[in-house]
């Protein structure tokens, strides 16, 4: 287990801390600062809280969540793409793992968030023995936060390296970490990796019972300098009841992920992004939508070099006919409409760009007022859980409890301003694949849904996945030689 042994020995006596700013979003826009020993990191509140952002911060990486599982790899996997970086992705594209860039690019994906489960075990393993440290409610959102993101962290890396419930549940997949120590993690099946995703997120549930997200508490930048302010920036209790969500979908228990998902949707705290908002370039993210998201001070730089023509050799889009096609020639979808934008050069103007990372354009504007927002609101934010999901979920339970799934499908089609459906689909799941394509486009998703439902097919290939065993990574060399695991595919 050489990855995560050389992790455990880089962080094991030294921790990031990242420097404690006075305003809520300040806990996230942080750079590292110094590296100081666990022992004086965890002597106060503030150094829990310091050592909490180093990990959501640890997760803004172009190897994890600033590229590969949302809009890189994992959309390369569902060919969600027409152009993209031709050196780098062809053979990923293609599910050829053994290759030199994609070898790269998993095993980067497995030592990137193996990192941030090191750090946050960190915090998981110091915070009882410091309970007196903590004032109001935070020793409990803090322990809770670090368990959903131990959770999180794990469920994803199963969702890369452990075969789906569909092909064989049984399969022994990844060792889950729950300690910062020197000891080997034994290789979990990925029902045993599941189970303790679910205890994690279980805990985190019950602990996060007081987030004012959930509770209605009003926060404000007096009490405690702001620091519960923000809370779709953190994972907080919503954010984990739509993890549960996933979680409960992978397992096959749908009438739990239908539990979870039904209570999202019905706290009414989510709402659907408006036309207005996105026309303006307001509301690329659709943040009002977000449960959960990483907050990227970078998300400019983001736009201008993989979604713009101007660095169109490194850029991923989609060609005019193809994006027709995602939408069904439905041209008044406010995605179709304000989500991407033209290349304008003659070489690249039936080129596709997707606005969805570019930095929002509001400013100052009278109506932000009376929503009780302002400009920030709206910036710096990575989606990773969204409501639409919440309602992709539902629409497939309803589908597989009672044989229709156009409620709930129709409540996401009618806020993207297209027409409801009328009638079940002949379909029904290609129709789900389809709004997930449309909806959840460089996000990451897409490639995970095709896999859950254990599909031969992936639209815009013709490569039997399945056969190619293209669903599940291999694990590093690393793991399999120095650490001898066993086959995970």
């Amino acid at each position: 287990m050489k990855h995560i042994k050389n992790i455990f020995n880089n962080t094991a006596a030294l921790l990031i801390v990242l420097a404690a700013l006075a305003s809520c979003n300040d806990w996230l826009d942080v750079q590292p600062r110094s590296q100081v020993e666990d022992k004086e990191l965890f002597l106060t509140e503030a150094g829990f809280k310091e050592a909490l952002a180093g990990v959501y911060s640890s997760m803004v990486s172009e190897a994890t969540y600033t590229r590969q599982m949302l809009f890189g790899a994992m959309s390369v996997l569902a060919q969600e793409w027409d152009n993209f970086p031709s050196s780098e992705f062809t053979d990923l594209a293609q599910y050829k793992y053994t290759a030199a860039t994609p070898t790269s690019i998993i095993s980067g994906i497995w030592s990137g968030l193996y990192n941030s489960i090191a750090n946050v075990n960190n915090i998981i393993n110091n915070i009882d023995d410091r309970k007196e440290l903590f004032t109001h409610n935070n020793y409990s959102i803090i322990k809770g936060e670090a368990l959903a993101l131990r959770a999180f962290l794990h469920f994803d890396l199963l969702r890369c390296f452990g075969m789906s419930y569909a092909q064989n549940a049984d399969m022994l997949a990844i060792p889950y970490c729950t300690e910062l120590t020197y000891r080997v993690f034994p290789q979990l099946t990925v029902r045993e990796v599941a189970a303790k995703v679910e205890a994690d997120l279980l805990a985190a549930e019950a602990l996060l019972k007081i987030d004012p997200i959930y509770t209605g508490e009003i926060v404000t930048e007096l009490d405690d300098y702001g620091y519960l302010i923000n809370r779709r920036v953190h994972l907080n209790y919503y954010a984990v009841k739509g993890l549960e969500a996933r979680l409960y979908m992978w397992t096959h228990d749908y009438a739990k992920a239908q539990q979870c998902a039904t209570e999202v949707t019905a706290s009414k705290v989510f709402v659907w992004a408006t036309g207005n908002d996105m026309m303006k370039g307001y509301d690329n993210s659709f943040v009002h939508e977000q449960l959960f998201a990483l907050n990227n001070v970078n998300m400019s730089t983001l736009a201008d070099t993989y979604f713009n023509e101007d660095n169109n050799s490194r850029s991923f889009s989609l060609d005019a006919p193809s994006l027709l096609d995602y939408f069904d020639s439905n041209t008044s979808d406010y995605r179709y409409l304000y989500q991407y934008i033209p290349g304008s050069r003659s070489e690249y103007v039936t080129y596709r760009y997707l606005t969805k990372y570019n930095p929002s354009e509001v400013a100052s504007d009278p109506y932000l007022s009376q929503r009780n927002e302002d400009a920030s609101f709206y910036t710096d934010k990575m989606p990773l859980i969204r409501l639409s999901e919440m309602y992709l979920i539902l629409a497939e339970c309803e589908y597989r409890s009672n044989g229709s799934g156009l409620a709930s499908l129709n409540v996401l089609r009618t806020a993207r301003n297209i027409n409801a459906l009328a009638t079940e689909p002949v379909d029904f799941y290609e129709e789900l694949i389809r709004e997930y394509r449309r909806e959840l486009i460089g996000e990451g998703q897409l490639f995970f849904l095709y896999k859950r439902l254990n599909r031969a097919t992936v639209i815009g290939t013709t490569v039997d996945v399945i056969a190619e065993k293209g669903y599940t990574f291999p694990l590093p060399v690393s793991e399999t030689e120095a650490a001898q695991r066993e086959n995970n595919r």
